[in-house]
């Protein structure tokens, strides 16, 4: 009786973290999206298409519409309240003012036995390849760790994005496995690479042998 009940204990509760929460690294601060992000954000989209495009599920025509905008915002603070996802606006603030670089989420948040979330991110065409997209990861990966209690953060990326295989490399990821036809890219069935970290504050447990 007292092995089932180890095997199986429950992760201690934790208590929500409030939406007003802000993430903070040396040149980034991940936020909560607002509705006065609106300009900057569809500017971004907007300039960065071609290059966002290749790695994402097919746009919608009304994918830069101001009323999919706040669509998007009504879904992640539903989520955000209910625990099942937490979607950050990740802006540079280490310049004369902020500057809106793109978004990253930790979706799919699973408590119970699982304790795990999966990760998602998009960086401006004018951002990328300068280090920001690595520091908001980082970031979201502490804050699942330390603030949520997870075990385990996943990611997944098509075989030839280079630059987000560099991403979760440098933060710590490792590549576990090869997904075909796993997700609807731009129209058509791709496949994936899939990562996983880790909480490195968490000992595994296992249950004794014999």
């Amino acid at each position: 009786m007292d092995f089932i009940a180890s095997f199986f204990r429950m992760p201690p509760a934790r208590s929500q973290p409030p939406l007003d929460t802000q993430l903070i690294g040396p040149r980034v601060t991940l936020r909560m999206p607002e509705s006065e992000d609106w300009r900057a954000w569809h500017a971004l989209r907007e300039m960065s298409r071609d290059y966002l495009t290749p790695w994402e599920p097919e746009w919608p025509s009304y994918a830069l519409t101001y009323g999919y905008y706040c669509s998007l915002l009504r879904r992640q603070w539903r989520d955000w309240r209910s625990g099942k996802a937490y979607a950050f606006a990740v802006l540079q603030h280490n310049g004369p003012r902020p500057v809106f670089l793109g978004g990253i989420t930790l979706a799919d948040v699973q408590l119970s036995y699982a304790q795990k979330g999966t990760l998602g991110y998009w960086i401006g065409q004018p951002h990328a390849g300068q280090g920001y997209m690595t520091e908001a990861v980082g970031l979201v990966c502490d804050f699942a760790f330390t603030r949520l209690n997870l075990q385990r953060v996943e990611a997944s990326c098509l075989p030839r994005n280079e630059p987000s295989k560099a991403v979760l490399r440098r933060c710590g990821f490792d590549q576990e496995g090869y997904a075909k036809a796993y997700l609807q890219i731009n129209g058509k069935r791709e496949d994936h690479l899939l990562w996983g970290k880790n909480n490195p504050l968490l000992k595994k447990e296992t249950a004794p042998l014999g």
